[in-house]
């Protein structure tokens, strides 16, 4: 290969409201930076002066670098890297279920070529598909011929795709200025240690040129080239996040110093993961009964981490060919035989006219969310607490409770309202009726929080709901979710100070670890 290889519906406000919209457009960055610590605020209605154009140009429609995004904006990944140079205690890349969601899972690998038809299809289907991302099932920098063959045909032939690659680390300092020479803007590094005696615990060997490495000096090889190829990628200004796998009782608390360290290192973004240990997936911390974080636990974490840096909480830990918005996979719409039979038409023109459709749509959310919030000024209170959404995306309470496959969730306060994770769960309509044991694994998972939004839902889960202590809220369905949430908060806020109702605070949740069912 080689590495010199360079590459060439919408809500649309009121007429009234236009020249308001368009101040916010100017404003509005999506990600920026806030206060004097250099700490990011990605997702947050940031100043125009908080990003330089150029990094606001990478992540304002990137849905994994940017939260508000990934309502908005699809990713896809294609599994043409097959081969691994370390094995992870967390990782099975032999199990697949074409209903499971997590790393390492694909239904079936691809060419370099098969990727590249796969790429215009979907992106010709999916017009608000914007990013590629090659991120397995091993490792994309194990497998660099088909790794780089496949990024310069999509490169060629659908310029106007961001690039992206997720690695181990191990073999990164070697592929960094083949990277940049292919425009590759974003790249995603799994750390989950910078103690090597912490790593012998979670990676059993690496693989690294013709010898097989074990105990501390494998796990002590890997932390040293973790963190050598993620300053090596933003001395150049490719931005990186940094993907970390939260095992309790092994690596919880240490991921506070390896938050220190890749922040140190110019990390732009921290993705804490909860682990997934479900015995059925044949893993060593699955058959060994090691467990997975609780919601709270991992929220704990994050909270704790973000003090540092940027952290994602929108992250699906997706499969390694998953295609659509965050949350979702249309990976079956598109397998082998379906797309080597499309006639594909791939206008880029028309792609963009779609985008900008959605910009304006994102545009009118942001109006609408600081309208509401200007009715919190003078508000003072203490209370924060959780709310989970049933959406299909765009921002909107869209999604019936029973159609749901997850809830995203999000803390209310006087400061507004503010992304902190989504809760998978089992559907709970089942061709036409209800399962009650489903709804018994929705309220575990939503457990902590005060209420749930819907855009429909029907009497008995409402009586399950109320009786576990979470409201089922259903008046603001098909409004904007932040919009919505806010003055949910305020009528809560006022009932509270009027001595209607009082304060609780809620429980822990369940973090599911099953698989993710995929609609139809």
């Amino acid at each position: 290969m080689d590495a010199s290889v360079q590459h060439e519906q919408a809500t649309i406000p009121d007429g009234d409201k236009l020249s308001s919209v368009m101040q916010t457009i100017a404003e509005h960055k999506g990600c920026g930076t806030s206060g004097g610590s250099g700490k990011a605020s990605c997702g947050s209605g940031a100043g125009e002066n908080d990003l330089p154009p150029e990094i606001w140009e990478k992540v304002k429609n990137h849905p994994c670098y940017s939260e508000e995004a990934h309502h908005h904006y699809a990713r896809m990944h294609v599994a043409v890297a097959p081969a691994c140079n370390i094995q992870c205690n967390y990782c099975n890349r032999k199990y697949d279920c074409a209903n499971e969601s997590r790393p390492g899972v694909v239904s079936e690998k691809l060419s370099p070529e098969q990727a590249a038809k796969k790429v215009l299809a979907v992106a010709s289907t999916i017009p608000q598909m914007t990013v590629l991302g090659i991120a397995g099932p091993g490792d994309p920098l194990a497998n660099p011929e088909k790794t780089f063959k496949t990024f310069e045909l999509i490169a060629r032939t659908a310029p106007d795709i961001k690039l992206c690659l997720s690695t181990n680390g191990l073999a990164l300092p070697d592929h960094v200025d083949t990277i940049a020479g292919f425009n590759v803007d974003h790249v995603t590094i799994t750390i989950n240690m910078v103690d090597p005696e912490i790593g012998t615990k979670i990676y059993p060997w690496v693989f690294w040129k013709h010898k097989r490495y074990t105990g501390v000096e494998a796990a002590k090889l890997l932390t040293d080239r973790q963190l050598q190829g993620l300053e090596m990628l933003t001395e150049r200004g490719i931005l990186c996040k940094v993907n970390s796998v939260m095992i309790p009782g092994v690596n919880d608390k240490h991921l506070v110093e390896v938050n220190k360290a890749v922040k140190s290192r110019g990390a732009f973004l921290h993705n804490i993961m909860p682990l997934i240990s479900s015995p059925e997936h044949g893993t060593v911390f699955g058959l060994t009964g090691q467990r997975g974080p609780t919601a709270q636990e991992l929220k704990a974490l994050q909270d704790e981490c973000e003090g540092e840096m940027n952290m994602m909480r929108h992250c699906r830990q997706c499969r390694a060919d998953a295609v659509g918005l965050l949350g979702e996979d249309r990976s079956a719409e598109f397998t082998t035989d379906k797309i080597m039979a499309m006639e594909v038409n791939y206008d880029i023109d028309s792609r963009k006219a779609y985008q900008e459709a959605v910009e304006s749509e994102r545009v009118a959310k942001v109006v609408a969310k600081q309208e509401e919030l200007a009715s919190l000024a003078g508000q003072s209170s203490d209370i924060k607490l959780l709310i989970a959404v049933a959406t299909k995306g765009s921002g909107l309470i869209n999604e019936h409770f029973g159609h749901a496959k997850e809830f995203q969730v999000y803390e209310l306060s006087t400061a507004g309202a503010k992304f902190v994770g989504h809760r998978r769960v089992d559907l709970y309509c089942q061709g036409g009726y209800g399962d009650e044991d489903s709804l018994e694994t929705v309220i575990r998972a939503i457990n902590d929080c005060h209420a749930v939004f819907v855009a429909k839902i029907g009497g008995c889960p409402k009586s399950d709901l109320q009786a576990a202590g979470i409201e089922p809220v259903d008046q603001f369905a098909h409004e904007f979710i932040e919009k919505s949430a806010i003055a949910w908060f305020k009528s809560y806020l006022d009932k509270v100070n009027s001595g209607e109702i009082q304060h609780v605070v809620r429980g822990d949740a369940e973090i599911r670890q099953g698989a993710l069912i995929s609609a139809a």
